[in-house]
Order: C-alpha cells, then structure tokens, then sequence
C-alpha cells in the first residue's frame, strides 16, 4: 500500500493514502491495483470495459459533490433538483459546500473511506490527475467511445475531451470548453486620455500610465484611479494558467511546469525569461499601475474595485462575463462600453485553461449507469440540457409576457429572470454556459438572447488562443509541489511588493529548497513521460 499525500500542485487538504485508497474499489483491490487496473466494478467488469447500452441499469439514485458552479441553495437548488429528478426518475443527492471550501470538504470526504464518496464529483486542475493518479477515479474511456452522445454526431469538443485524458485514458468528462481570460478595456477611459487601443507592451504600459496618473474616469481629479487590478500576483488556481490575470507582464514566461516543442518537460519559473516578467510586474507595481492589494485580493475584490471604476483595465473570462461586466457597471452608475483586447504582440496568443470534468469515484457501485443517466444526459440536446443550461422555467427562465429589470418580453418570448442570488440582475446561465458547450443544441432557446459584447469578447477569444496542456501527477509532484508553488508565491510577492532583487530571488530559491524541489518533479514527469 503506498502511502501519499494528495497534494499535488497546491492541494490543499493532505490525505494519507492508507485512509484513503483502503477499500477503493469495491472489488476490493488497493488505491494502487486500482490505478493500473483502472478502477472498480462491482459487476467484475474490469475498467474501461463499458457495458453494452441494452445491459446498462438505470441507478436508484446518484449522489454528487459539486461547487457553486452548479445552481446554488440561494438560486433554488431544490427546483432544479426536483426537475432532474422528474426528468429521469432517479433520486438525486446533492452535496454543495462552500464554494472555496469545496476542495477540503472533498478531500476530507475521501479521508472518511470509500463508503462516505459520491458517486459524482466535479474537479480540476491539478486535483483530477492527482485523484485519478491515485486509483480514485473510475476510467470511463470506454463508457464514452460506445456512448449514444459520441455516436450522435453532435459532439463538437472532441479536442477538448482528448486534451482531458490522462495517458490516453479519460477519468474525467468536460461538459463545456474552459474558456479563458482576456484584457477588457474601458473604452470611456481610453477616450477621456486620448489614447488608442494599445497593440504592444510599451502601448500597454503607457495606456497603465495615462490610467493612474491622469483623470480617465473625468472626475476632474488627477491620480485617484490606477491602471489594472488582479487576484493575486500569480493567480494559479486548478485548471488555470499562473498568468492569467496579468498575461501583458508575463508575456512567454510562466512559473509552472510545461512541456516544450521538443516533449520535454520542464519549470518555467528557473528559465531567463521569467526574470523578465518579475521585472516588468515590479516595475509596474513600484510605479503604482498595479492595484497595491493584488497580492490579496480575491476575484471578487477585484470586480467591485472595477464596478465602482477604481481601475481601468482587468484581465476576466470572455464570454458571459462580457456582460455581466457591462451590467454591473451601468448598475452602478459607470459607463458600461468595455473593449476587448486581442493579446499584445509580447503575448501572442491567450491561454485556453484545461477544463474542469465530472469524474465518477471508483467507489461508485454502477458506473456506467452514472454515466449514461447523469453525465451523458447533461448534452441531450433537450430538457436535461435546458435544465444544466438556464434552470427551471419559471424559476430561471420564463416565456411569459412580463417586465424584468426594465426589460419588457412578450407572451411566447424567452427570457432569463431576475437573478435570486444577486437582485439587479438577469441570470446569463446556470450551470451550463451554452456557448461553451461542447455539443451542438440545434433548438437552444436562448441563442438569441446571448449579448453582442459576449459574443464578441468570447470570438476574440476563441481566434487568439492556444489550449494548455494537462500537467500530469506524479509521487514526487504530489510530495513536494505544494511547498514548491508556496515557495514560488513568496518569492514572487518579496521581488514584486517588496523590491527584492532577482538576483536575491534566485539564491533564496535556491537555499530553501525550491530548486531541488523543482528539478525533482521535472525528472518524475520527463521519466513519467519516458516509460510510456
């Protein structure tokens, strides 16, 4: 029996394997025998063996662990539940911590033994390789090459499903494209300081400039706003780049590991060029174009700033949030018109995170009855995904005639209702962003109703980004890459806020351990890589 701790790249919970992989399968095989065997079957089916579609049984119930991605108890949870329930005749189980507790909740479900898991859990990142490098995750290659969904011929995402196995093999299924982040500009303050939109790193950095030293707001007061804001100096959290909230200063640096054009993996925070980007964000930072609580603030610290035009420009999701943006600004009294950038020269291209996936635990007694009813059901095409799209009518979405937020709709015209959650707004989706998806809705109520500034920020996106590539778990990542990516966040913060110099930087990491640390988990996922 191995014993490890579950915390590979930033886990926050440590689980011992003994706890945890004990029981893991119902066949009563180790975490480890698991893992090479693929996961359990209380059938005898051995993983990755699906079951034809007439012998796969329809489950009593399904209990699920999910974040506040999926409808919350304040947007009427027990509504979408009861219509997921009417719609499949299955008895549904939701388990929904606090959205930035829900990785210690899970990892302490876990810990409690296979017979406290869900059968159905949402994960990310560096959390589902982990899991699913510790047996913990039951292999659905299989359930998804035989699935009436893959046969339907409405899958438009197979790139997306590819990048998310591990190995070849797929522990995990993403509904929807992840998406990314791109620079929204407020065109007002770009107007109000006569100024293009910028095209390269100096044009940014002017624009920066112009933003914290002069009067972009027109409150006829001079250095009172700055020029950007983000959630944390190095934002990784699972699934997404280090970069991602401040891409201009990173540029072709980040401080995770990657694989470069040659296969080989390697950590971006010991090469050259991230010295650069430590320069280029402490040269903003001291100079004030940087939001001075960046180190701390949260992302939704970050919003408000921007609604009450604190800053100018902000480093968000495309898509959806395009609007969601343009409404709480005007909600709040600012002009709502923002501009979204195509990544400057420097940048090239944004960076598509690897998208997060419904896994089903190896503790689940019917597999592939979970897959078929829960997961595969979410792309019907139909009500289910209605349902996993905009909620329940009359609760999220209506077709009646009647007046919501100033907005007049007539009998037989959908629209989405006032949000319960945030009063003020409409909701824009539920759990499902319908222009991500990953399957064709040919009868999708609501795509008329999706705004122009989402769909454009979302094309721009879509023309100018790359996909990330899934960064695989392995024992030394898992023992050591929590520490490491502390180490890093620290280091990063004395250089940006502090003033350090890079080259003081560079020996602490070296004296405390990080760049032993560092080439440790290269060699475990070059020699990972090697013995495939």
């Amino acid at each position: 029996m191995r014993v490890k701790k579950m915390l590979a790249a930033g886990m926050a919970v440590t689980m011992a394997a003994s706890m945890v992989l004990s029981g893991c399968s119902s066949s009563g095989k180790t975490g480890a025998q698991a893992s090479s065997a693929g996961a359990n079957t209380e059938s005898g089916s051995s993983a990755g063996e699906s079951k034809a579609e007439n012998e796969i049984k329809k489950p009593e119930k399904i209990t699920i662990m999910v974040n506040s991605t999926v409808t919350t108890k304040a947007n009427n949870r027990d509504a979408f539940e009861k219509r997921w329930e009417e719609l499949t005749g299955i008895d549904l189980e939701i388990i929904q911590p606090d959205h930035d507790a829900y990785f210690d909740v899970l990892g302490q479900s876990f810990a409690s033994g296979p017979e406290n898991w869900p059968d159905v859990i949402i994960l990310n990142g560096s959390y589902y390789t982990g899991y699913a490098e510790e047996g913990a995750l039951w292999d659905m290659t299989e359930a998804w090459e035989n699935s009436e969904l893959k046969a339907s011929g409405r899958v438009t995402g197979e790139d997306v499903i590819e990048a998310t196995k591990i190995d070849g093999k797929l522990y995990g299924f993403p509904d929807a494209r992840r998406g990314g982040c791109l620079t929204y500009v407020k065109k007002k303050w770009l107007d109000n300081c006569g100024l293009e939109v910028p095209a390269t790193y100096d044009e940014y950095l002017n624009m920066l400039k112009a933003f914290t030293e002069g009067d972009p707001d027109g409150n006829g007061i001079n250095g009172d706003t700055y020029g950007v804001s983000a959630a944390g100096l190095m934002g990784a959290k699972g699934g997404d780049p280090s970069s991602n909230y401040l891409p201009e200063f990173y540029q072709d640096a980040q401080p995770n590991f990657a694989k470069g054009a040659d296969g080989v993996w390697y950590d971006g925070f010991t090469k050259e060029n991230f010295r650069g980007a430590l320069e280029r964000l402490r040269d903003a930072y001291q100079k004030g174009y940087i939001d001075k609580e960046s180190l701390t603030n949260g992302t939704k610290d970050c919003r408000n700033k921007f609604y009450e035009d604190k800053f100018g420009a902000f480093t968000y999701w495309a898509g959806t949030w395009a609007s969601n943006l343009k409404n709480n600004l005007e909600a709040n009294g600012k002009d709502g018109e923002l501009i979204p950038l195509k990544p400057i020269k420097e940048v090239g291209t944004y960076e598509e995170g690897t998208a997060p996936v419904w896994a089903i635990t190896s503790a689940c007694e019917n597999p592939e009855g979970v897959f078929k009813y829960f997961i595969e059901s979410m792309l019907d095409g139909g009500d289910m995904q209605m349902l996993w799209s905009y909620g329940v009518e009359d609760v999220h979405w209506s077709t009646k005639a009647e007046t919501i937020l100033d907005n007049t709709y007539k009998e037989g015209e959908f629209h989405t209702r006032e949000s319960l959650e945030q009063p003020g707004t409409q909701y824009t989706k539920q759990h499902l962003d319908p222009t991500m998806a990953i399957a064709r809705w040919d009868n999708d109520p609501g795509k008329a109703t999706v705004k122009e500034e989402a769909k454009v920020s979302q094309e721009v996106f879509n023309e100018n980004c790359h996909q990330a590539t899934i960064i695989p778990s392995t024992e030394v990542m898992a023992t050591y890459n929590g520490d490491l990516t502390t180490l890093k966040n620290s280091i990063v913060a004395d250089v940006v806020v502090q003033g350090l110099s890079i080259d003081a930087a560079y020996e602490r990491f070296e004296k405390e351990g990080g760049a032993e640390w560092s080439k440790m988990i290269v060699d475990s996922l070059n020699e990972l890589g090697s013995s495939k």
